[in-house]
């Protein structure tokens, strides 16, 4: 295994050389950023003038297909892209169309996973940004309005899911009559990991506490079967907790899960999240970390199952960054950035052994996560090579699979055939991803926008401080703002008390009254508050964010 790895390392130096030499400048960035647009803008207008209402667009027929649920899902994925790129007239009149034409109440077997990240993530992210966007808002926004309650209504839609004896969801359900006697209670680790940024931001800005306990009920489920040696599998029988496929790694069937932990930490400050990814971190890298590769291991002995890099793994040094582990962040990242220069793409399978790519898996859909980490780490460092890296993609997906209408997936990157098909994520997340490297400024990682100021007032009384910064990404790049959910939750903890303290005033007592206490509100020397006898819930809001792309929590 060395050796490929050495050679590979070997043109990794020669690639990174030529690379570091390059610097931006400002103009240069803006230059790409203006490619990025025309590239969205080249997908977005074939999915509406070929593929609308369908759920996707398939760029080699010039026409459209449903594909998770026959709900418009390019348009719901997109729609947030259109306000990072300063579109907000489209962006409004989108808006409206789906409010006027989305029904979830529909007779269609929908994945529970996809339908969360896409939909439910992609209508809440739009409706945090409803106001940036100039849309007309309802009184007590962000904690009201059509958008919340069309991601509230898909939401419920996925609630049956979860009634399952662990509390672990089945991977599919109908969205008018539940889950299928039939159904099989397998699924994969991140169909059952990846639902609390979704669901603790819709609880939260609704007051309904019950998506929110649905999340965290399936994460304390998985967390109970995890193995001796601290790892988790990739699929597992949500009725019994046995695990079905017994391979531990960090890509597809699991990526979400751990991405969610540290994500859900942040947005929420949420410690016991956090101690769970750390738990998980260090039996990885003990036991599938090898030269920076990550590899797949039997999760109850560690023993090397499949020494393979898949696509769905890149994502993992941005979430390294996010947690300060920049150098072997960047070390990784180095790594995959060797097997996209090699393609021109990433291989769904990379073999690291061979040095080539998987019989049956040379394809690459145009995934974003690379591009994902360039962010991050282009955030954390500064360094241009992730600047590179977003330019070598942007011409690799140009020239390979760009079509007249639109841009297809890659059936084979050895060749470059092409396939039928363009997933929603390439608008929702690497088009944005890409952009938003070239753009440091932009609002999303806390910086101003033109004619805009880098935050703004929302709320009942229009007190909250929204949009200052603080973005947390979800699995599909859709942004959810945690100062939204800290505005509906202060809000909710004020109206619990106001209720508590109409019902003291209006209800008969039988016990005796309290001792007549002074009109004086001013404590005396040495005397306590007592707490008010309150059963609210309260969400505090700490000083832990992401800076630069890491997270500073108490200790550090």
């Amino acid at each position: 295994m060395r050796a490929p790895v050495c050679a590979a390392l070997l043109l990794l130096l020669c690639a990174l050389s030529d690379a570091a030499a390059r610097q931006f400048s400002e103009e240069q960035m803006a230059a790409v950023r203006q490619r990025i647009k025309s590239m969205f803008y080249h997908a977005y207008n074939s999915y509406l003038n070929n593929a609308f209402p369908y759920d996707e667009l398939r760029p080699l027929t010039c026409d459209g297909h449903d594909t998770w649920g026959s709900f418009s899902l390019t348009l719901i994925d997109a729609l947030d892209t259109l306000l990072v790129l300063g579109n907000r007239t489209e962006f409004q009149r989108v808006a409206s169309l789906l409010q006027d034409t989305v029904d979830f109440d529909i007779d269609v077997n929908a994945s529970v996973f996809e339908t969360n990240i896409r939909v439910v993530g992609g209508l809440l992210s739009a409706h945090m940004l409803a106001g940036r966007a100039g849309m007309e808002l309802e009184p007590g926004w962000p904690c009201s309005g059509p958008l919340l309650r069309m991601a509230e209504d898909a939401a419920r839609k996925l609630l049956p899911a979860f009634d399952t004896p662990t509390g672990m969801p089945y991977g599919t359900v109908n969205l008018l009559r539940g889950v299928s006697p039939s159904e099989t209670p397998v699924t994969c680790t991140a169909g059952v990991g990846t639902f609390i940024l979704e669901f603790a931001a819709l609880s939260r800005l609704t007051g309904d506490p019950t998506f929110e306990s649905a999340a965290r009920r399936a994460l304390t489920a998985l967390w109970s079967t995890r193995s001796d040696i601290g790892l988790v599998g990739n699929h597992i029988d949500i009725v019994t907790r046995k695990w079905v496929a017994q391979d531990a790694g960090i890509g597809a069937g699991v990526d979400s899960y751990f991405e969610y932990l540290v994500k859900g930490a942040i947005m929420l400050q949420d410690q016991e999240l956090l101690n769970m990814f750390r738990a998980y971190d260090q039996a990885i890298q003990n036991y599938t970390r090898f030269d920076d590769w990550y590899l797949w291991v039997q999760m109850h002995k560690g023993s090397v199952t499949m020494p393979v890099f898949q696509s769905l793994e890149a994502f993992w040094p941005g979430l390294q960054s996010l947690l300060g582990n920049l150098d072997s962040a960047a070390r990784t990242f180095q790594n995959y950035y060797s097997v996209w220069r090699q393609f021109g793409g990433l291989p769904e399978f990379y073999s690291i052994t061979q040095g080539y790519t998987v019989d049956k898996r040379e394809g690459y859909p145009l995934r974003p996560e690379l591009m994902e980490s360039a962010m991050y780490l282009f955030r954390a460092t500064g360094d241009h090579t992730y600047l590179q890296f977003g330019l070598d993609a942007v011409e690799s997906i140009e020239r390979i699979a760009k079509t007249p209408c639109g841009y297809a997936s890659v059936k084979d990157l050895r060749d470059h055939q092409l396939d039928n098909r363009m997933e929603s994520f390439f608008l929702a997340e690497t088009i944005k991803y890409l952009y938003l490297l070239f753009d440091p400024s932009h609002f999303l990682h806390g910086g101003g926008m033109e004619g805009d100021g880098s935050w703004e007032g929302g709320g009942a009384s229009g007190q909250c401080v929204l949009g200052a910064g603080g973005f947390i990404f979800n699995t599909e790049a859709h942004p959810l703002d945690p100062a939204a959910l800290h505005c509906c939750s202060r809000h909710a903890q004020e109206r619990c008390e106001l209720q508590h303290l109409l019902l003291g005033l209006t209800v008969p007592t039988t016990e005796d009254p309290p001792p007549i206490q002074s009109e004086s509100i001013a404590l005396k020397p040495g005397e306590k508050k007592a707490p008010p006898p309150l059963s609210c819930p309260v969400q505090p809001f700490g000083a832990r964010l992401a800076i630069l792309g890491q997270v500073f929590s108490d200790d550090t």
